[in-house]
């Protein structure tokens, strides 16, 4: 079966309950939809839009850290 997205040869992914085609070029999986794509934010594609505090909220409620700490070490890393 080939990818609708990327064209290649689709493997079956026997990993799971149900078998499912899975493309290793670009990581479709059969049943997932094409439509909307675009749409998807990512964790990083989320961060580059916040600023340092927010930036800083965000990784230490995700990690359980202290937020007085993340800003200290993100202030040393931003140019």
């Amino acid at each position: 079966m080939k990818c609708p997205r990327c064209g290649a040869e689709m493997t079956i992914d026997g990993h799971r309950k149900i078998p499912l085609n899975m493309c290793y070029e670009c990581g479709y999986i059969e049943g997932r939809s094409l439509e909307g794509e675009s749409e998807t934010v990512t964790n990083y594609s989320h961060l580059k839009g916040l600023t340092l505090t927010e930036a800083a909220a965000f990784l230490s409620n995700g990690l359980h850290l202290d937020e007085s700490a993340v800003v200290k070490w993100l202030s040393g890393h931003v140019n």
